[in-house]
């Protein structure tokens, strides 16, 4: 049985002092919490802050995002080897709103991909539709490509040490979510694409996180669907008692 991981993406969110407070919070009230991962992504700013107050907890810390480029004149970019320096074991990439706000393409986010990697970092890397595709019957098209594109050339190792987040573009900061049902549909498409690419033992092997709209309400009737590994959540992760929940609800 694969391991559940619960992901907060503080995305551009709180102060220095309010991301510090949210940071102990969690690493004071997690100390008992088996059986279950966890990790937080505070803007890039306050990274060293938030990792100072997670030091020796059960979270662990990421970023939002990195460059592909280990160096270079690159103004206002990050790289793998500076988020390292953080300690940082995670970063997202692909999320939607970099795709469909900030114009990331696939091959951009697969460069990155290849970054993280080749950095000793585990990439999570977000896939999702629109609510246009999927009211045109094209989920399951849009997340192929995106996959294809997004993990070109990843090696069956490489495939292993990556998480896959489904995030519904419409399920995003909506308060819309989608059903246990239909985010279960696509996560067992994700593994039959992994399957065709690479085998059925490497498809069920892989975490696959849900993310959109994520609640302690609702996360025990998502995350008991068998192929829903864990959740990447966004404004519920701003608060210690609703992202708590979640981890509770992966745990029932």
């Amino acid at each position: 049985m694969r391991r559940k991981f619960i992901a907060g993406n503080w995305k551009m969110n709180l102060d220095r002092a309010s991301a510090i407070a949210l940071a102990q919070q969690l690493a004071e009230r997690s100390s008992h919490i088996e059986g279950v991962d966890l990790a937080v992504f505070p803007p890039s700013l306050y990274v060293d802050a938030v990792a100072q107050a997670l030091a020796g907890s059960r979270v662990a810390w990421g970023v939002q995002n990195v460059y592909h480029q280990p160096n270079g004149a690159f103004t206002g970019e990050i790289s793998v080897a500076m988020v390292k320096d953080l300690g940082c074991r995670y970063a997202i990439l692909g999320h939607s709103e970099r795709r469909h706000i900030l114009g990331e393409t696939d091959e951009m986010v697969n460069k990155k991909v290849h970054a993280v990697l080749d950095g000793g970092l585990t990439p999570i890397v977000c896939v999702g539709e629109t609510i246009d595709e999927r009211e045109s019957g094209r989920t399951m098209e849009v997340i192929e490509r995106q996959v294809n594109g997004s993990l070109a050339g990843l090696d069956a190792a490489q495939i292993r040490r990556t998480v896959i987040a489904y995030e519904p573009v419409w399920a995003i900061g909506t308060g819309k979510n989608a059903t246990p049902a239909q985010a279960e549909e696509v996560h067992l498409a994700l593994r039959k694409i992994l399957a065709d690419r690479y085998n059925s033992e490497i498809a069920q092997s892989v975490c696959i996180q849900y993310g959109g709209s994520v609640k302690a309400s609702n996360a025990r009737e998502l995350l008991s669907q068998p192929d829903i590994d864990g959740a990447l959540v966004g404004g519920a992760s701003l608060k210690a008692d609703e992202f708590l929940g979640i981890v509770a609800g992966a745990l029932a």
